[in-house]
């Protein structure tokens, strides 16, 4: 269909082109130079003053299954993760053998794991808790370090939604970039996020234990890696551990390192439409848009735009009312447990998840894109008042 305002609008520039282009002409494909080079940068980018580890592989889910895996997560244990999440997120854990613990969102304002129910789902088999920053927004990492640190537990940050965000790290509102804060952080450069390279993802770390660990996960547990015997600076390679094959390729880094040069910029641009949509959407009878009175907690990278319809309206009616406008929009998300497989999984603990249930069936996710004009904006809510109208 084509859609006048579309859930998401990818816009690649002739820079983007260039860079990829350089790299397929360099006759070198597989992970090398462009991949370093864009480590670096986005290490820099996270944190200028004290960059921390960074690995860039194939996607999100690998860096969320090589973040389990590092921190020795495997069958018996467990892992706390919201329920409100992509199921990635929940696949990740199952792929070790673990058992996922569902947990409930905080609010109906704060969609993000509830601390609360994160310190009631602890057993002595829970290994790691697992936050997500939905839509880019900070989960309430204090309390949830607080928690880790009293239960002798990893945290493993899925920010998917949220480079180059900041969250508090403690009462005094110090900030630091979110994936940087727990012990490992993942990141998605999936199409349709702030900055893309078509399918991809990052580690992250500032423990340089876990780094090495992470670092002989990535490439099948070798010491030396393809580029190094090219090069001459090896000449044999040993296998020290069970890895994986989770590279990313040159072609994609290189992309990667030019989108990441305006992803600042368009994180900026992503704020001003959220607030726009603050604004348009402030006086809709019955209508709730989570977040929208939350202080940002230094710099924001909001990805999504969900919005709580408001009680006994039929969502899918909504949605064809906004289909036929030109207006696309998408849900973000159905719950994992709500899910075939999963709900039917001995390995998924899916108690005590009532507030999610009751949002579920309201949630509602509107376009959102840099390039999206106040004007866009207001077209997307005037069409959703009257949608609404008419449910």
């Amino acid at each position: 269909m084509n859609w006048k305002i579309p859930l998401s609008d990818l816009r690649l520039t002739q820079e983007d082109r260039d860079a990829v282009m350089a790299a397929l002409e360099s006759n070198w494909l597989t992970m090398g130079e462009r991949t370093q080079n864009f480590e670096k940068a986005f290490a820099t980018a996270l944190d200028p003053e004290n960059p921390p580890y960074c690995f860039a592989v194939g996607n999100c889910t690998l860096a969320l299954h090589m973040a389990l895996v590092a921190l020795g997560v495997g069958p018996g244990d467990e892992v706390i993760l919201p329920s409100l999440t992509f199921v990635a997120t929940a696949n990740a854990v199952l792929y070790t053998g673990a058992t996922v613990v569902l947990a409930d969102v905080t609010s109906p304002e704060d969609w993000t794991i509830c601390a609360n129910d994160v310190r009631a789902k602890i057993t002595p088999r829970t290994k790691a808790i697992l936050p997500v920053h939905y839509a880019g927004q900070p989960c309430d990492m204090v309390a949830l370090l607080q928690i880790a640190k009293e239960h002798n537990l990893a945290i493993v940050e899925d920010n998917a939604h949220g480079p180059l965000a900041d969250g508090w790290i403690d009462a005094n509102h110090t900030s630091r970039a979110l994936g940087t804060i727990g012990d490992i952080g993942c990141f998605s450069f999936f199409s349709n996020k702030n900055m893309t390279t078509g399918e991809g993802g990052m580690v992250v770390t500032r423990n340089p234990q876990l780094a090495e660990k992470l670092r002989l996960i990535r490439a099948h547990g070798m010491t030396t890696l393809t580029m190094d015997r090219h090069k001459g600076h090896a000449f044999s390679y040993d296998v020290v551990d069970l890895g994986f094959n989770y590279r990313i390729d040159e072609p994609r880094a290189a992309l990667g390192l030019s989108q990441l040069s305006r992803l600042s910029a368009n994180n900026a641009l992503r704020a001003q439409v959220v607030a726009w949509y603050n604004k348009a959407l402030a006086d809709v009878p019955g209508l709730t848009v989570p977040f929208a009175h939350r202080p940002a907690q230094g710099r924001q990278a909001l990805h999504i735009l969900p919005v709580l319809l408001p009680e006994g309206v039929a969502r899918e009616a909504v949605q064809i009312a906004l289909r036929d406008a030109g207006v696309q929009t998408s849900i973000h998300y159905r719950p994992i447990h709500t899910f075939t497989y999963h709900g039917a999984s001995p390995l998924v603990q899916k108690d005590g998840l009532e507030l999610t249930d009751i949002l579920t069936p309201r949630i509602l996710t509107l376009p959102l894109y840099p390039s999206l004009t106040e004007a866009d904006v207001q077209t997307v809510a005037n069409a959703l008042k009257a949608a609404l109208a008419g449910a």
